[in-house]
This record gives structure tokens, sequence and C-alpha cells, in this order.
């Protein structure tokens, strides 16, 4: 794809996100305001990715989804290299909160959003971190589950290679005993990459849900990291390598 072709195209994703995520926000502001309707304003954030990703004609490859149970609680956790990650993790079926920085509440409406109705975590403040756990457990005892970037946001330098896994939503998966699904992202990096450009190249995106995995009695939250770390490096390097 030229460069011309791939500035007409980022305008063209950019315009609609606008315009598709303003016809949704009366809803989600309704949603918000109203008690008990939180849960719909999430389904709604569903409904938009499918049907973004459609309007772009950026087609989304799901793979693995079969074993996960309707109605239960995972903690679903992916790789991050782009901004493309956290509009395709709508694809991820069930009522889901995101774990996001805390600095997307300076978005404006997208911020009031994201902290009314998925949970926002300042990294840097412990007193964050400790209301982020106590959220996160709310929303998992409620039935509800959770999506985290374990690497804590885009860092790594040299994509598809993850940087190291911070704790968190291993200790919490130990402690609720729920079940963690990998979550392969293939090719975000190569679609829209984090090079400071924000420029899309259109071609086919793919998710891989892997097999739960569970915490044994007594494993160490050091042993669940890394499994889960090699189960989405070795994903990532075998699609990325037969490129």
């Amino acid at each position: 794809m030229n460069k011309a072709f791939r500035y007409l195209y980022t305008f063209y994703a950019g315009i609609l996100f606008m315009i598709s995520f303003l016809i949704i926000f009366p809803f989600l502001l309704l949603c918000i305001w109203i008690p008990g309707w939180k849960r719909f304003g999430r389904k709604i954030n569903r409904y938009w990715a499918r049907a973004y990703f459609s309007i772009i004609f950026l087609p989304v490859e799901i793979q693995n989804n079969s074993h996960l149970v309707k109605g239960k609680p995972y903690i679903f956790l992916a790789n991050h290299f782009s901004y493309l990650d956290i509009p395709m993790m709508g694809f991820i079926p069930g009522d889901v909160l995101f774990v996001g920085k805390a600095s997307i509440r300076k978005a404006p409406l997208f911020g009031y959003y994201f902290k009314s109705l998925h949970i926002a975590v300042d990294r840097e403040r412990l007193k964050s971190r400790a209301e982020t756990l106590k959220r996160a457990s709310e929303a998992l005892d409620s039935g509800s589950g959770i999506i985290i970037f374990p690497e804590g946001g885009i860092y790594t330098k040299n994509p598809p290679k993850m940087i190291p896994f911070k704790n968190g939503a291993f200790r919490l998966a130990i402690d609720k005993q729920i079940p963690i699904i990998p979550v392969t992202l293939s090719y975000n990096h190569l679609i829209l990459p984090d090079d400071g450009n924000l420029l899309l190249r259109r071609r086919n995106a793919k998710m891989i849900l892997h097999e739960p995995i569970l915490a044994k009695e007594g494993e160490s939250e050091e042993s669940i990291k890394a499994t889960c770390f090699q189960v989405i490096q070795n994903q990532l390097d075998k699609d990325n390598n037969t490129l």
C-alpha cells in the first residue's frame, strides 16, 4: 500500500471513528447515568467495535473462542503494540471491563466514557493500583470479565517481541481462582505501528483466544506469568515468522 493511499485510508478511518463515537455517545451517557445500566453501555461498546471494523473494511479473524463458557468471568490478557489493540478487544464476548492507563481520562468525551464504564489506573500511584485491584475484583465477583494489557502500555521497541509482564493480573487470578485467557493480537503492530506517524495499513487482523489457564494450588505469580507470556509470545513468533 503506497503512502498516499495510507494517508487517505487513515483519514477515512479517523473520521468514521469520530462520527460513530459521537452517534453512540448519547446512548452511552444514558447507560452511565441510569443506575444498573453500565453493563448495557459496555454491550454498546462491543457492537460499536464490530461495526467500526466493518465500515473501515478491516476484517478481523477470531480463532479459538469456542472454549469460552457463556456467563463465566475470565481475565483476558493481550499483547499491546498498537493503538488498534483497544478497539479490537471489543470483539471479546460477554461483559468485560478494560483496565487502562489513567491518561486516557484526559481524552475529550472518550475519557469520560472510559472512566465511567471501565477502570483507569495510574501505575505511578500505589493508592490507584490498590483501588484498581479492588474494582477489578468486584467486577469479577459480579460475573464480569476483565481485559488487561499486562505489559502496562505500549513500551516495547521491538514488536512482535513483548516486554516482561507486570504482576497485578496474576495476583488477581490466583486470589480469585479465575481462569486467564491469553490473547494474541498478531498483526496490529503492522496495521497501525506505534512509530509516531499513526498511518494505517489495510490488511487482515487476527485475534487468537488461547485455552484458559487456571493457577494450580500453590502456584506462584511468577510461574503463571511465565506460562501466559510464553503462550502469547510463541503465537506472535509463529504468525510473524510466516510473513
